[in-house]
């Protein structure tokens, strides 16, 4: 039986890294698509004549982003010969602390921005069979009774180059690094016909964690409408990879400016393919965001 077991086992880690390397090849194609955007606006700027020095230009961002959290994490479970599985987006719904900023600084075409991200989220969910021991589903009869607790630290850091800067539209060329850091404690008992589900795993608690950097490369930029131009859509696309597989955020939304600054309500996407080998397995933020920035 302890063999077949292993033998299954070993079955899901090749079937998943070769999901793994068909996302990844799946993946180029966007990332092509964005290199030949980069390549084509470096090239176009190229051709224009260079402006007259401009002074400093600096901009800082408070802002909240209120993302539902979604992934699969397993957790080494007390008897330490198999796993304990849950799916986080039906633990968690809303965030409970969060800490978010932007520095950006900027002198003629040139510039940097770092963005950093906090959350602590923790949730409760009791009766839920949307778990597993093993890597098998919990018996009919068995329910489990789940406490979980993530943090995680989300670390942006960039330069930029400003390709196209006409009346009303921006486009900035975006190339850095991106640090995710989680780290998710759990605690579960399974009541019920638990069937062939070893004691000690029945009851327990375990944490998981990861910390990783990736390269990334991207495009932003906004594009501002109406007589005086104080309405604007900004967007932002990156895409990299590095110790993740793969990784990709996306913000979309719409904003005031003001003599002082701005104000900007957006719905932003943060996606992470992480390796089979990792205790955390897939993981997407998404939700909306609104914040004020301040420019001088």
């Amino acid at each position: 039986m302890g063999h077949e077991n292993r033998l299954a086992q070993k079955e899901n880690k090749m079937s998943r890294n070769t999901k793994s390397t068909a996302r990844k090849r799946i993946y180029l194609l966007p990332l092509a698509v964005v290199v030949a955007a980069l390549l084509a606006s470096t090239g176009a700027l190229a051709q224009q004549t260079a402006g007259e020095a401009e002074p400093w230009q600096f901009g800082l961002s408070i802002y909240g982003w209120f993302p539902n959290i979604y992934g699969q994490t397993a957790f080494e479970t007390p008897s330490g010969d198999s796993e304990f599985e849950i799916d986080i987006g039906d633990i968690l719904d809303n965030l409970q602390f969060v800490l978010m900023g932007t520095f950006d600084v900027r002198k003629g075409r040139w510039g940097i921005l770092t963005d950093g991200i906090y959350m602590a989220v923790g949730a409760s969910e009791s009766g839920t069979r949307k778990a597993s021991i093993g890597r098998r589903g919990l018996p009919v009869n068995a329910t489990a009774d789940v406490d979980l607790d993530l943090k995680s630290w989300i670390w942006t850091l960039a330069g930029y180059y400003r390709a196209v800067d006409q009346n009303g539209l921006t486009l900035d060329v975006v190339g850095g690094t991106r640090y995710l850091d989680v780290e998710q404690e759990v605690e579960w008992g399974i009541t019920g016909n638990v069937g062939s589900i070893a004691v000690p795993d029945r009851k327990g608690e375990a944490k998981a964690s990861l910390s990783n950097w990736d390269a990334l490369i991207g495009v932003r930029g906004r594009f501002a409408f109406g007589a005086d131009k104080a309405w604007f859509l900004p967007y932002y696309l990156d895409v990299g990879a590095g110790e993740s597989d793969f990784t990709w955020q996306g913000i979309a939304g719409i904003g005031y400016a003001f003599h002082w600054g701005e104000v900007v309500a957006a719905w932003r996407y943060l996606y992470y393919d992480l390796p089979s080998s990792k205790e955390i397995d897939d993981m997407n933020f998404s939700g909306p965001q609104i914040g004020v920035t301040l420019k001088w």
